[in-house]
């Protein structure tokens, strides 16, 4: 992860009984399906605002998603798991999906991606 890419999360996958090439597809796929998901009070994905902090891909395909919140008081905070969960879930080929939202280390807005600071003006 670059200095200007703080926003990635970490895709783990290591020593998968899953070809590499199915890992990383599935990867990919979960990655965009995250960038589906918005903030309803922020006009930036979930993805690149750095809220998602590990996409755990297991052996028999289920998905495990460590994620954050803005804030702990973030008014989103009832319907953006299930939002990340049912966007993961839409993956073809992925299993059960579980989501845990933390709150260490706190979200800060260092996590952002440009793309991020782009559309929300904070440059």
């Amino acid at each position: 992860m670059s200095e200007t890419d703080t926003h990635e999360a970490t895709v783990d996958a290591t020593a998968s009984a899953l070809p590499p090439e199915e890992t990383e597809r599935l990867g990919t796929e979960i990655v965009a399906a995250l960038k589906t998901v918005y903030d309803p009070e922020i006009p930036a994905d979930i993805y690149e605002l750095g809220l998602i902090y590990k996409v755990d891909i297991k052996d028999d395909r289920a998905v495990d998603i460590v994620m954050t919140l803005t804030t702990p008081n973030c008014p989103a905070a009832a319907e953006l798991p299930t939002m990340v969960e049912n966007a993961v879930a839409s993956v073809p080929g992925v299993g059960v999906v579980g989501v845990s939202i933390v709150f260490d280390p706190p979200w800060t807005p260092d996590r952002m991606s440009d793309e991020a600071r782009l559309v929300l003006n904070m440059w």
